[in-house]
């Protein structure tokens, strides 16, 4: 790369001239073989990205529920992103150790400080297990029973995996709405510690304003440490135990990048919606805008709650910021839709897929009538999203109400055979519904929660007008406010659940026990659970119409396609490609694919966001940049763009080399991409990574946890 912008610039435009078209898939590691790496730009062995022995560079790769992170030490040293890792911050935090805004580095191993609520799935390996449950479908089954049987099938194909020892999580994943389903079995690791975080003004370096902008300046990277027991079992926290060794561990490479360089993710993206029909595109276009505007009024209570409280405002800081993240991505899907007529161009697709079915007379009988079908059931289907949309918001209200109800809904379950319950409640998930409940704790106020679930009730009128559930009609209704009030208060008044102590003691209970206790919020619950029982038994058999319709629409987009089509993402492990490469969002504009530390300088306001700490602006004063400049930038790289696609939970997500080293971590999308989790736009596709160069800088030259580099090979 050249030193200036306009080499830069000139350098960027050869690369995209040469650049084969983005690849717009998520892969999962068996179709990799068929996607030609090496004539992409691989340049090492595609064979080692995967191996069934778990030493492939995919099994550094491990699933953090939510996110992604990646083992860059022998010692079980994991490398994510700062968001990923908030909540394990925000949990420690308090007002005496504000985490969230100081930061937080461990000395030495015991220094280490649990990570609640986390843990990290590392991959042993997968299988297609396709003719398992489909063996269980009989024709002329209901809908209801094709759920069972499917339900039935995968209960016991998890059993039989988890068998093989304690620390076995395993999973079946559908992919094509139902054409195949894979097993993935991980190995739990249940104690992982928070090693070293960076301050909020650099971890969270322009906050909301640049969330899922460009160009970008976030320090976005956290440590942890997963440790397991002596005997290498994923267990719970112990002060015994000792930090896992990984088979495969990632290299970083300090050695920089230009335009047109090959690279590629691997990680745990959540969901994608790229197979969508159009009417079902639709549904999601309407939906969305009123997601918005409940969030928005959400993201206000919350904020004024705690604005004169740093306590209120730490124990609510994740949910906050979870909801700030989530609007400006529905925002941006919403303009970006609309900006390239997205219903059009499904449109478009749907015209060229009756083309290629009325080609041949078997598809014309096989897959003509696929499409109204789907947009008949999804005219069903939307009414019955309407008609509970209010019961399914109430149940949810407040904390301490979802608690009750998580309660009443465990010791239901119960009292059933473990292979009948509902997947959720099974023996295998008992312990994390534990962990829930004692981690509620921390991201709650009790008076802040009773004042949540009065705003809730009063806006339930305005957001779904006559449809309010039984149990709540009588006192939510139009012109009753101080009735709610009143009603809040006497629930909070009486209740018994206020401390995670009584709420555990509570869940070994059966329900005739929790019915005697008279509880008034678990008494809520219970009124609530008899109309949500009802819409949940329904619920399966509609959701299974609606997968049995996309199976038949899935099959012949794979046939169409000649199975070069990747399925949505779903959590699984994915495989994702394309080069370092800016983009032009409009008319006269062109944006380079990587910033530097004197942009830092640059947006620097004094306030958050854009605070610069001061000994970040010393060291750039004085150039004091240790081993982490690039020559040709003369200065130390932040961020990068690169075509890869991805999408919530590959954040923390890997961004590798050609020839397999990590260059990067991903922590977000361009605003102009977000639409890619419905259709991908490759000339806009862009994610946004944090420079491993930035973050070894700011670990070492800012922090001054030699001790991590180190330990990184440095």
């Amino acid at each position: 790369m050249s030193k200036t912008p306009r080499g830069m610039i000139i350098a960027c435009i050869l690369a995209a001239a040469v650049l084969l078209p983005a690849d717009e898939g998520m892969w999962l590691p068996h179709q990799m073989k068929d996607l030609q790496l090496k004539s992409q730009g691989l340049r090492m062995d595609p064979d080692d990205l995967y191996k069934t022995d778990g030493t492939g560079l995919m099994s550094a790769v491990v699933n953090l529920g939510g996110g992604t992170g990646e083992f860059v030490s022998a010692e079980g040293l994991i490398l994510t992103n700062h968001h990923v890792a908030f909540g394990a911050i925000q949990r420690a935090a308090s007002k005496e150790k504000d985490y969230i805004r100081e930061g937080f580095l461990a000395r030495g191993r015991q220094e280490e400080i649990p990570a609640k609520g986390y843990t990290a799935d590392v991959l042993l390996g997968y299988e297609d297990v396709t003719a398992g449950v489909t063996a269980k479908l009989k024709p002329g089954m209901t809908h209801r029973q094709r759920y069972d049987a499917v339900e039935k099938a995968v209960k016991e194909l998890i059993v039989r995996a988890e068998r093989g020892g304690a620390d076995l999580r395993a999973s079946v994943s559908a992919m094509y709405s139902g054409n195949r389903f894979f097993l993935f079995k991980f190995k739990r690791i249940r104690d992982v510690r928070l090693v070293y975080a960076p301050p909020q003004d650099l971890g969270n370096f322009g906050g909301d304003v640049d969330n899922w902008m460009w160009p970008r300046h976030t320090c976005d990277f956290s440590f942890l440490r997963a440790y397991v027991s002596k005997d290498n079992v994923g267990v719970e926290f112990n002060e015994r135990n000792v930090p896992y060794r990984p088979k495969s561990v990632l290299k970083i490479s300090l050695d920089g990048f230009k335009p047109g360089d090959f690279t590629f993710v691997m990680g745990y993206p959540g969901r994608t919606y790229r197979n969508f029909a159009p009417s079902e595109l639709r549904f999601e276009m309407e939906q969305m805008a009123g997601r918005i505007k409940e969030m928005q009024r959400n993201i206000a209570f919350f904020e004024s709650a705690g604005k004169d409280d740093k306590e209120i405002e730490i124990r609510y800081a994740g949910r906050v910021k979870g909801l700030y993240n989530r609007v400006k991505n529905l925002q941006g899907k919403l303009e970006g839709m609309e900006k390239i007529s997205l219903s059009e161009r499904k449109e478009g697709q749907e015209r060229s897929f009756l083309e290629w079915v009325n080609l041949s007379p078997d598809r014309r009988k096989q897959y003509g009538g696929v499409l109204d079908d789907l947009s008949r059931f999804m005219a069903k289907y939307k009414a019955f999203i309407s008609r509970n949309e209010a019961l399914a918001s109430a149940a949810g209200a407040s904390t301490l109400l979802s608690q009750a109800y998580t309660l009443l809904r465990t010791a239901e379950e119960r009292q059933k055979p473990d292979k009948d319950r509902e997947p959720g409640y099974q023996d295998r998930n008992l312990p994390y519904i534990k962990m829930s409940v004692q981690l509620a704790e921390r991201g709650y106020d009790f008076e802040t929660d009773k004042a949540y679930l009065k705003f809730r009730l009063k806006n339930l009128l305005e957001e779904h007008p006559g449809k309010m559930p039984a149990a709540l009609s009588a006192v939510v209704r139009p012109g009753n406010e101080k009735g709610i009030d009143a009603f809040v208060d006497d629930l909070y008044a009486r209740t018994i659940l206020a401390g995670p102590e009584k709420r555990l003691e509570l869940l070994d209970m059966k329900p005739a026990d929790l019915a005697r206790l008279r509880d008034p919020l678990i008494a809520l619950a219970a009124g609530l659970e008899k109309e949500l029982k009802v819409i949940r038994e329904e619920g399966k058999a509609v959701e299974q119409e609606r997968s049995d319709l996309k199976k038949a629409f899935e099959a012949a987009l794979l046939e169409m396609k000649e199975g070069h089509l990747a399925s949505d993402a779903n959590g699984t492990i994915r495989f994702t490609y394309g080069p370092i490469e800016g983009y032009s969002p409009k008319d006269a504009v062109f944006f380079l694919p990587q910033t530097t530390l004197k942009g830092v300088i640059d947006k620097d306001s004094g306030r958050f966001p854009f605070a610069v700490p001061a000994k970040l602006k010393d060291l750039y004063r004085a150039r004091d940049f240790g081993g982490y400049a690039d020559k040709e930038l003369n200065d130390v790289p932040v961020c990068f763009l690169n075509t890869t696609n991805v999408t919530g939970g590959n954040s923390g997500s890997p961004v590798l080399n050609a020839g397999g080293e990590q260059i990067g971590i991903i922590f977000d999308m361009t605003y102009e991409s977000v639409i890619g989790d419905y259709y991908v736009v490759p000339e806009m596709q862009r994610s946004i990574s944090v420079d491993l160069r930035y973050v070894l800088f700011v670990t070492e030259k800012f922090s001054g946890a030699a001790h991590i580099i180190k330990e990184l090979g440095f």
